[in-house]
């Protein structure tokens, strides 16, 4: 027998007893305020949308092969034009730096170092100029909202294309804000208001309170307007009258790879295959947006089977584990989000937050391919997984 050499560095002692993404969400609410950490944790409404998509993952039965050789396991692959180490990509993630004061900059040093995509939000809190000297190496995308002001977004795009970031990841599925309860609730805004209850509620936290304190002022960094709840400053800036012509107009002007995401029909999904746009995600925006909209991952199999060979099928909403990752590549995603995996992981340690996160993401992928018995990502097929159903619809409107 022998001691375990103790590390006196707490905070790699906290991010190394993390096994699973659950262990870095724990930790995250440990040491993140209330309204903040709501902020990445809640939904809209019920939040029937988020429990669903990730009971959806867990009602997943696999089906290995045997006698395969996988002593070495290849991770990687191509999406939107590039390549990525890993078939997952940092999701783009509003007001950032309000679960983390590192924010976007973390999250794109990470990407880069684990060699995956890292998406901007347009409600990021870190310019695009920024990300990108944070990640040059890197593949960087940008997540655009179309603005009730039209030159806002032209002008979004134009700054991303000549920042070098390779994807648009045109947004499609909030013409309004969703219903967040949650914030309303904790009384979210940018920039944060401080109340008795708020103050409490940062008091047995010095450390977030410090860094807030200490680093420069939170706001939009590709927005001049802040002030008020999240619902409303979306409100303010989205526009319900976007159409397929502002699609067009993107697409007209950003020279990379036109990515909608947000898309939650088959419908929808032939349609866009005639319209120049180089993929899609089915998304229901985290369940942040409509409540009880479509699961994406059940979405998936249908939506690879009508456009698969004419778009680039990717996916967002639910994952938490590098098996769901494994499950979306067999039924023929060519690539997911994570969203609040990541932004666990930041509020559980900044930098090296994100970097664990990747780590256990990964490690999850390659210890579920070996005990599938593949050794590729090309390999995995709809065999190895079945959709076991909780909820069978009486009847469908898609």
């Amino acid at each position: 027998m022998q001691f375990k050499k103790f590390d006196f560095n707490a905070s790699r002692r906290r991010l190394a007893s993390a096994l699973t993404i659950e262990d870095l969400r724990k930790i995250a609410k440990r040491r993140t305020p209330q309204a903040a950490f709501d902020y990445t944790e809640g939904a809209a409404e019920d939040e029937l949308s988020l429990a669903r998509a990730r009971q959806a993952f867990k009602d997943v039965e696999f089906h290995p092969a045997i006698l395969r050789d996988v002593s070495e396991v290849d991770t990687s692959c191509e999406v939107f034009g590039g390549p990525s180490a890993l078939p997952f990509g940092i999701a783009p993630t509003g007001f950032t730096r309000l679960m983390q004061t590192e924010g976007e900059i973390a999250g794109a040093g990470a990407a880069g170092a684990a060699g995956i995509p890292f998406s901007l939000s347009t409600l990021g809190t870190t310019s695009i100029e920024d990300v990108q000297a944070a990640n040059p190496n890197g593949r960087n995308f940008f997540q655009l909202y179309v603005m009730k002001d039209r030159q806002i977004s032209y002008d979004l795009t134009e700054r991303a294309a000549a920042a070098g970031f390779d994807t648009l990841l045109f947004t499609v599925d909030t013409p309004v804000a969703g219903a967040r309860l949650r914030d309303k609730r904790n009384g979210f805004s940018i920039p944060p208001a401080l109340t008795v209850k708020t103050i409490a509620n940062a008091v047995p936290r010095p450390w977030w309170w410090y860094d807030f304190l200490t680093t420069p002022p939170l706001e939009f960094a590709s927005l001049s307007s802040t002030g008020g709840t999240v619902g409303e400053l979306l409100d303010k800036a989205m526009d319900p009258s976007i159409n397929f012509e502002d699609l067009k107009t993107i697409r007209e002007l950003f020279p990379g790879k036109l990515v909608v995401k947000g898309v939650q029909t088959v419908q929808d999904a032939k349609k866009l295959a005639g319209l120049g746009v180089d993929g899609i995600v089915l998304s229901n925006h985290g369940g942040r947006q409509l409540d009880r909209a479509p699961v994406p991952f059940y979405l998936l199999p249908e939506v690879v089977r009508e456009v698969g060979n004419d778009l680039e099928i990717t996916l967002d909403t639910g994952i938490m584990n590098g098996a769901d990752i494994v499950s979306s590549i067999a039924l023929g995603a060519k690539f997911t989000f994570v969203g609040r995996a990541y932004l666990y992981g930041l509020m559980a340690g900044g930098r090296p937050g994100v970097d664990r996160m990747i780590q256990i993401l990964t490690d999850q992928i390659v210890r579920t391919m070996k005990l599938l018995e593949v050794s590729t990502l090309e390999e995995l097929e709809p065999s190895h997984v079945t959709q076991l159903t909780r909820l069978v619809p009486r009847s469908t409107g898609r």
